[in-house]
C-alpha cells in the first residue's frame, strides 16, 4: 500500500498529495465535509492544519482520510 508522503491545503477544500509511488495530485474534501465529522473542515484556517496522518492525512481534531480512500479520488491534472 502506497502511502501519502506530502499533503498541503490548496484552494476550495482540496488537498495537493504526493504518495510514496511519486504519484502527486489533487483530492477534494468538500464532499466528506457535509458529514458531522468533517464539518469542522469547512474553516479554511483549520483546513489548513492538514498533516501527514500515519499512511494518511489527518487534522488536529482527529478528522482523517486513508491513502485508500485519497488514492481512489484522485485527480491527476494533465500536463501539457
Amino acid at each position: 500500500m502506497d502511502k501519502i508522503v506530502s499533503v498541503s491545503a490548496i484552494a476550495d477544500g482540496c488537498l495537493k498529495v504526493t504518495f510514496s509511488d511519486g504519484r502527486t495530485g489533487e483530492f477534494d474534501v468538500k464532499p466528506f465535509m457535509r458529514s458531522e465529522f468533517f464539518a469542522a473542515l469547512r474553516d479554511q484556517e483549520y483546513f489548513a492544519q492538514v498533516g501527514l496522518f500515519f499512511s494518511g492525512v489527518g487534522w488536529p481534531g482527529g478528522q482523517d482520510l486513508g491513502p485508500d480512500t485519497i488514492s481512489a479520488q484522485l485527480f491527476v491534472p494533465e500536463h501539457s
